[in-house]
């Protein structure tokens, strides 16, 4: 992948990743509004009063307009853990990558680089476009008279860094969305929280008997919350530390084949 297309592709992310927040937005609003605060779902058909017993929707709806925002939170998760399952599975390839970097090996063993370049077009992937460029590197070294031995070696090694430069960023790519979800939900969670909290207090500091109504809503405007919150941070966790498990997997096997293919490089060197 070159730079320009590196950069193009950054730029169709960010398209993409504001794109994918408005659009979470409007649906949660809709959903929020339509949907949970709908007259059916309360007593009297009556949005303003308590929901129905066991209706959930209209439970959700008491937790006020913080609401939508932590929906929105959960929508734009689940938009990039799809987003990163596609992503990841593309960079992955063809294959396994075990067999196919084994199979590499054979090939180079043997010095059949034209079958490993073809062996790269078929697998396709991250690893697949790091070798192919280290892939052509050696075969032009091969045929370099002038460059001394250890000049070789640090050049082949340029060409999978920079190969590797240009992967890595698209492997990562929107992960920080991940983190920013695990931390920002839970605090929006707890303003919300705080606000129903306040709603319940105003309700009881009320001259004579407390307001029931309020003092109901309130409450149910805080647990709301507090259950959104803490469950969008819960999942924003597991994605991340999953994802970032899977990267690391595909960065150690780019590292090992190409620590691997200059190895076989300077074993040649020497006969």
């Amino acid at each position: 992948m070159s730079k320009e297309g590196s950069s193009f592709k950054d730029a169709l992310q960010n398209v993409f990743a504001t794109s994918a927040i408005l659009i979470a937005f409007i649906v949660a609003y809709i959903l929020f509004s339509q949907i949970m605060g709908n007259p059916v779902n309360f007593e009297g058909g009556n949005p303003k009063g308590q929901p129905l017993d066991g209706n959930y929707l209209g439970i959700i709806y008491k937790g006020g307009y913080i609401v939508p925002i932590l929906m929105t939170c959960v929508l734009v998760l689940i938009i990039f853990i799809f987003e990163r399952i596609i992503t990841l599975s593309r960079a992955k390839g063809k294959g396994r990558l075990n067999t196919f970097v084994r199979n590499l090996q054979v090939l180079l063993a043997e010095d059949k680089i034209e079958e490993a370049m073809e062996a790269c077009d078929k697998q396709k992937g991250s690893l697949a476009n790091v070798m192919k460029a280290g892939l052509l590197r050696y075969r032009d070294l091969q045929n370099d008279k002038e460059l001394e031995k250890d000049q070789k070696i640090l050049s082949i090694q340029k060409s999978f860094e920079e190969a590797t430069a240009l992967e890595l960023p698209m492997l990562s790519r929107n992960m920080v969305i991940f983190s920013t979800l695990a931390s920002i939900s839970v605090l929006i969670g707890l303003i919300g929280t705080v606000l129903g909290m306040i709603r319940a207090f105003a309700a009881l500091a009320q001259a004579g008997a407390p307001d029931a109504l309020a003092l109901a809503t309130g409450i149910s405007e805080a647990l709301v919350n507090t259950a959104f919150g803490i469950t969008g941070s819960t999942f924003a966790i597991i994605a991340f530390n999953y994802f970032s498990t899977t990267i690391d997997s595909y960065t150690f096997k780019i590292d090992e084949a190409g620590f691997s293919l200059t190895q076989t490089f300077a074993a040649s060197l020497k006969a």
